[in-house]
């Protein structure tokens, strides 16, 4: 199934996502740990994947605190809020974020766009796309003596047929390889064990690899710039 939105915004630009968004999720987090009443959002209800990223500042710089999204194209004032919340208290790699922890958070928020599919692994530039990946279990793969990478392999006959259950998928999103200094291999081997696969990684593995490139517009903004905008607009609904 593609990651394609059906009916794409008529134009992206690089101001597609907006400090209102980030402001929309910390307000949605502020609320849900305080019992504070909420701000209506006022910017346009448009449908984007979304991303919505929590970091926390340690030591003087931000690490990650959660990070979780969809790739289904959803209405973005409540795709927001859900999502804010959902990446602060359901991403298992941490524990849930608290009260305490407000005042150090920065909130991120990518809306994705420009979705392709790569005709291999490698179709892909560092600090430009995102990357999506799907590929099957290894022990389905047939061997290949080839060192080229394949073109993707949902047009080859190849793999035998398999359900979702003995599939793989992982996602990075195009800030994450120039932040790790990765370059296209790095990438696609942590992100095949971040699907879950903790095994030797083989080319023939790469090479089953279905690879769906995207960008995203992506604004952060810190607790201090949050606030700042609650106090200019309660009492303004």
């Amino acid at each position: 199934m593609s990651l394609v939105p059906a009916q794409p915004p008529a134009s992206i630009t690089d101001d597609v996502c907006i400090p209102e968004h980030c402001y929309h999720a910390f307000d949605a987090l502020y609320c849900s740990l305080t019992g504070a009443e909420p701000i209506p959002a006022k910017f346009a209800d448009e449908k984007y994947p979304l991303f919505v990223t929590w970091n926390i500042k340690q030591r003087g710089e931000y690490h990650l605190r959660g990070c979780i999204g969809n790739f289904e194209p959803m209405p973005i004032i409540q795709g927001i809020a859900d999502y804010a919340l959902i990446s602060a208290f359901r991403d298992t790699r941490f524990r849930k974020i608290d009260k305490s922890e407000l005042e150090r958070l920065q909130c991120c928020i990518s809306l994705l766009t420009n979705f392709e599919y790569g005709d291999t692994y490698l179709d892909w530039t560092v600090g430009v796309h995102g990357i999506h990946i799907t590929f099957p279990h290894p022990n389905l793969i047939q061997s290949s003596s080839s060192a080229t990478p394949s073109p993707r392999t949902s047009s080859s006959g190849n793999i035998p047929r398999i359900t979702s259950k003995q599939t793989f998928s992982a996602t990075y999103l195009p800030e994450v390889m120039p932040e790790q200094g990765w370059d296209k291999i790095e990438a696609i081997d942590s992100a095949i064990h971040k699907a879950g696969w903790r095994h030797r990684i083989t080319e023939d593995l790469r090479r089953s690899i279905t690879l769906e490139r995207y960008q995203s517009s992506k604004c952060c903004v810190t607790w201090d710039q949050y606030i700042q905008w609650r106090k200019a607009n309660e009492g303004q609904h």
